[in-house]
């Protein structure tokens, strides 16, 4: 979603062209450019663009003046591009790279300089991956803190819309740059994602070599945008091709932001994806989406795949937030809760069977009821970006550390004591006790209510729940499911060493018989 009036002005005209190369006679890519970061080992980094169909391309890797690799490939007749694999380097630079084209006897070339070599983000969603770093808490700071990170490069594409795929970008708001205040925080919903660039500066710290971030978003939009028409197909999407206007504000016909703004990266070579998005569906497609977010994120696991002659991991780590608070009457309270689990593709966590090597940020404790972009634009982005990174660390790099928050593993019912006890997969932090975030559905004469389940006793890794007040058949459980579930950072369980925030869930309880344990997170 966007702060009021955001997207006025804003709904640009659909562009009908297939690629840009119409009269141009030799050019990179649109995202081939000075202060580039280009994928590290052990992929190969991918070049490409435009020339004379039929014509000769001699891409040259420079460092120090010195050639440090070259590769020829042809334009190819029909699209007039012509695109080379680079062999894998190690992290590091500047390097400088040059294309030759040859053509009848002339010769014609191109230069780009001070070329690193490290990981590539894409960051990409709604308004919440749109909003700068000047919209965010502390931001003269953040602003301010730009001079240790000028190995962390920046591009963010232009809010485009396209009818077909496009191969190549139309339009680039910002092209490559070192960070600034200037392009960090230019405007509202404009240039640089906060979270994007946080994630970037956290993964940094810890990797200590480049990073490169591509900002694609576009607030007020819903997943159907963004996806392909084949993974809408998948999923059995409606067939109307445009979107209720009191259901989004921003572009409202399907795959028109993956044809423009996604599709023309993919003969990038990637190291993952960030994503934010899920608010325009609360009341659009909600129950779908737990089909069209798990197939949105392996139809672009394919296409770049494929885009990148391979070079891309065909189950590259893609990391997601899981949506944040908003206050009550903006939306339908079960909505946000839906899509929450929904997410996860009604799992309750990942990575898992239909979302593999994926990762997630809970945010439902990041609220804002201040915000003065209205309280589902929360302005603490640092915390996102730091839960987002520690999923990036261990699911991309590998690091044996903990980046979810506690999730029950079985429970068993109390009858006789009014209690349903559950044990939790790790250690809890009983930050304060609460009375009604914990649910219960009781059934009897033939209806089933929701009745809050009173936190009891606890220990470092179970906790009682009082269920005395159902005197029906328990057959659910649920946690945090509620669209404001606490105020700021006061959730009742986290974890006790790295504060991460137990997820809500929800459960059935398959068996009544007192004793029997119930295998809740799998």
């Amino acid at each position: 979603m966007v702060a009021p009036g955001f997207v006025v002005g804003l709904l640009l005209p659909l562009i009908l062209r297939t690629h840009t190369s119409a009269g141009v006679d030799f050019r990179f890519a649109s995202f081939i450019d000075n202060y580039m970061v280009l994928q590290k080992e052990p992929a190969g980094a991918v070049i490409w663009g435009y020339g004379v169909s039929g014509a000769t391309v001699t891409v040259t890797l420079c460092q120090d003046q010195e050639t440090v690799m070259k590769k020829m490939t042809h334009v190819k007749a029909h699209s007039n591009s012509w695109l080379v694999v680079l062999d894998p380097l190690k992290p590091g630079g500047p390097y400088e790279v040059m294309a030759q084209q040859t053509f009848e006897g002339k010769n014609l070339t191109l230069r780009v300089h001070d070329v690193l070599f490290g990981d590539v983000w894409l960051c990409s969603g709604q308004s919440n991956m749109q909003m700068t770093v000047s919209q965010i808490f502390n931001a003269s700071r953040e602003l301010s803190n730009t001079a240790a990170y000028q190995s962390v490069r920046l591009l963010s594409v232009s809010l485009t819309q396209a009818k077909q795929e496009l191969e190549d970008l139309a339009e680039v708001d910002l092209r490559w740059s070192q960070p600034t205040s200037e392009n960090l925080g230019h405007g509202n919903f404009e240039y640089m994602s906060a979270v994007c660039w946080l994630f970037g500066r956290y993964l940094y710290d810890i990797l200590q070599y480049p990073i490169g971030l591509i900002a694609s978003s576009w607030g007020g939009t819903p997943i159907e945008v963004w996806s392909s028409g084949r993974s809408l197909k998948a999923c059995g999407v409606p067939k109307q091709r445009f979107i209720p206007s009191d259901s989004v504000s921003g572009p409202s016909e399907y795959s028109v932001l993956w044809n423009a703004m996604i599709h023309p990266l993919h003969n990038m070579t990637l190291k993952g994806v960030i994503w934010y998005q899920g608010e325009a569906n609360v009341n659009f497609n909600r129950d779908l989406y737990n089909c069209t977010f798990p197939a949105l994120i392996e139809d672009w696991r394919q296409t770049f795949h494929r885009g990148s002659q391979g070079q891309t991991d065909r189950l590259f780590p893609f990391g997601f937030v899981q949506l944040s608070s908003v206050l009550s009457g903006a939306t339908s309270d079960d909505g946000f809760t839906q899509i929450r689990w929904h997410q996860t593709a009604d799992f309750g966590h990942v990575p898992n069977l239909r979302m593999p090597n994926t990762f997630m940020a809970v945010a439902m404790d990041l609220c804002d009821r201040n915000s003065p972009f209205g309280s589902i634009h929360p302005r603490d982005k640092q915390t996102v970006a730091y839960r987002l990174h520690l999923g990036a660390r261990a699911v991309a790099y590998d690091e044996k550390l903990i980046f979810q928050g506690p999730l029950p593993e079985k429970m068993v019912l109390l009858a006789d004591k009014g209690l349903l006890n559950l044990t939790y997969s790790q250690q809890i932090l009983v930050q304060r006790q609460d009375d009604k975030i914990f649910e219960v559905s009781c059934c009897g004469n033939h209806q089933c209510k929701w009745l809050p389940a009173p936190m009891n006793t606890f220990s470092t890794q179970t906790l009682a729940l009082n269920i005395s007040s159902c005197y029906g058949a328990l057959v659910a459980v649920r946690y945090a499911w509620t669209t404001w579930p606490c105020e700021y950072k006061q959730c009742p369980l986290y974890h006790p060493s790295t504060t991460l925030p137990a997820p809500p869930f929800t459960a059935v309880i398959a068996n009544q018989m007192p004793g029997y344990q119930n295998k809740v997170a799998q």
